[in-house]
């Protein structure tokens, strides 16, 4: 097999114990005839169709799967083809901002996960997963056991990102339910939360389905031995997409109410202008019935000044209680 130009990783598995690792990738053929029991794993970052050209030859990879493995943005899946399975999946990481997707395709073969890395995402969370479970690989398990760390890693980072943006939600959602509405900052965060929550759901609610997939019959890649820990997987992707979308009614309602909470102010603040205006408007009533220039009851004498007065005082005092009554006030 040629060597790709990019940047390759190599692992030889025999039974879940590394036999090989780090060899050229042109030497790929060599090491698995050398060692007809184990499986490979061949990482390639950022290759374009001439890298992976030089892979599929050596592995029978469709041409369909090898435009998808280097198109961007495509959705999650597991496609069959004759000789192999098409996986796409996106590693999620909420620490960064924005919002971390990392975009993860793998051909997986009979005896080679091919990973495909189009953004430099690090690959350390996938290894120490297999050297930790390297008990479970048994004979027979092969790729499935490569495939399922990388599903399992993949899957637990969703669940810490959707529980780590509940716990950012806390905070929102006190600071969005005080009365009178939450200040602007706080109300644009809780927006950036909706948004990494969507970002979140995209990545997330295809994966119960991918795992599942993965396990049908049909395809004998999963034994009775991986089978209950494929199921742990879909169970926790299921549990994902589950959180995500608990997340998002969340922060809707905490949104709609944040709203209904400035509609309440702006109501009560609207209310006491109307009633001071009211208040305000029979003085005016009065003074310009008794600044007319003709005669009425006290005209050019005192008695008309006093009542004038009393009636201002009377009716404006009279309209600020029924008002307070009324709680307009």
């Amino acid at each position: 097999m040629a060597a790709p130009a990019c940047p390759t990783h190599t692992r030889l598995y025999e039974n879940g114990t590394v036999v090989a690792e780090d060899f050229g990738a042109d030497r790929v053929g060599q090491m698995l005839a050398e060692h007809p029991e184990a499986v490979l794993w061949l990482d390639l970052y950022d290759p374009d169709l001439d890298d992976l050209a030089a892979v599929a030859e050596e592995f029978r990879l469709h041409p369909l799967a090898l435009e998808d493995a280097v198109q961007d943005h495509e959705r999650p899946k597991l496609d069959r083809y004759p000789d192999h399975l098409f996986l796409n999946v996106y590693a999620v990481d909420v620490s960064t901002h924005p919002f971390g997707k990392a975009e993860i395709s793998a051909f997986v073969t009979d005896r080679a996960l091919i990973t495909v890395r189009k953004s430099a995402t690090d690959t350390a969370h996938f290894v120490e997963r297999w050297d930790a479970d390297a008990a479970l690989a048994g004979q027979g398990d092969g790729v499935a056991f490569l495939l399922y760390g990388l599903l399992d890693a993949v899957v637990d980072g969703h669940v810490a990102a959707a529980q780590k943006i509940d716990v950012a939600m806390d905070g929102v959602e006190d600071a969005l339910l005080e009365e009178g509405g939450a200040p602007r900052p706080m109300r644009m965060r809780g927006i950036q939360l909706r948004k990494t929550t969507a970002a979140l759901r995209r990545a997330v609610a295809p994966m119960p389905e991918v795992v599942a997939a993965a396990m049908r019959k049909d395809l004998g890649l999963v034994n009775e031995h991986l089978a209950p820990y494929y199921r742990d997987v879909e169970d926790h992707a299921q549990h994902a997409f589950d959180q995500v979308e608990h997340l998002q009614d969340r922060i809707e309602g905490l949104l709609q109410a944040d709203l209904a909470e400035q509609s309440n102010v702006l109501n009560d603040i609207t209310r006491k202008l109307a009633a001071w205006a009211a208040i305000i408007a029979v003085p005016t009533l009065l003074t310009g019935y008794f600044g007319q220039n003709v005669p009425y009851p006290g005209f050019n004498h005192w008695s008309g000044y006093v009542q004038s007065v009393l009636l201002i005082v009377v009716t404006a005092g009279g309209l600020y209680l029924y008002m307070k009554h009324r709680r307009w006030l």
